[in-house]
């Protein structure tokens, strides 16, 4: 099942958010009607940082629900760190998207160093956040993976694997907007896909809101304190 038309417009106008926390009330309206049917029990919600937890405190307040992080980070192409082409979560093998890999001609091994870096930095964002706090028991609980939007899905989709191994009763993803195609691709990865909006043309997830700037450590921890 999938929330959102393809095709919405709201009054008319092209959807745009003025920032995460509007967008992240935006979202938690749809995922609050779904609750009030019983399509979300016993939710927990998992932003991915930085971006998706100012979207990810509103949807908990709403339903609501406990409030925890889901470190995830891009492995980018070497020397084009902006073109992502697969992602870690937790202590998982990297996921690669191997298509990708054979137009660049790369292997996995060229990128060995890359995924380190990135290994280094997701344990250092886990210790940060955590500050101490074990991991949360997902076992048998509906799971929200909540982000600020998706692009690629690519560190959308390692996330989801990573949240499916630890033995929820549901996976939902939930963003505020979306490029169709990969909604569409990531599918078969969640239980539910929630997206209120996803535009026919799509380049990046910052075009759809006046401001998008860049959210600090402070800012995470600032939210999960008040969560």
């Amino acid at each position: 099942m999938e929330e959102g038309d393809p095709d919405l417009a709201r009054g008319g106008r092209t959807v745009r958010y003025r920032d995460r926390a509007h967008a992240g009330r935006e979202l938690a309206a749809v995922l609050a009607e779904l609750r009030d049917e019983g399509a979300l029990p016993d939710p927990i919600v998992l932003a991915l940082p930085r971006g998706g937890v100012a979207v990810a405190a509103e949807v908990a307040r709403e339903l609501p629900a406990p409030l925890d992080v889901l470190v995830v980070r891009k492995i980018g192409a070497p020397h084009q760190e902006e073109f992502g082409v697969g992602a870690i979560a937790g202590d998982d093998p990297p996921l690669l998207d191997r298509a990708t890999l054979a137009h660049l001609d790369l292997s996995e091994d060229s990128l060995a160093s890359v995924v380190e870096r990135e290994r280094q930095e997701l344990r250092r964002r886990e210790r940060r956040y955590r500050q101490g706090r074990p991991p949360p028991v997902l076992r048998g609980r509906t799971v929200l993976v909540v982000d600020d939007g998706l692009a690629t899905g690519c560190t959308a989709r390692a996330a989801l694997r990573h949240v499916r191994g630890r033995g929820p009763a549901r996976t939902v993803l939930a963003v505020p907007v979306g490029a169709p195609d990969s909604l569409d691709a990531l599918a078969a990865e969640a239980d539910l896909v929630v997206c209120p909006y996803r535009p026919a043309v799509f380049s990046a997830v910052g075009q759809w809101y006046d401001d998008f700037g860049q959210l600090t450590d402070a800012d995470v921890l600032d939210a999960l304190r008040r969560a």
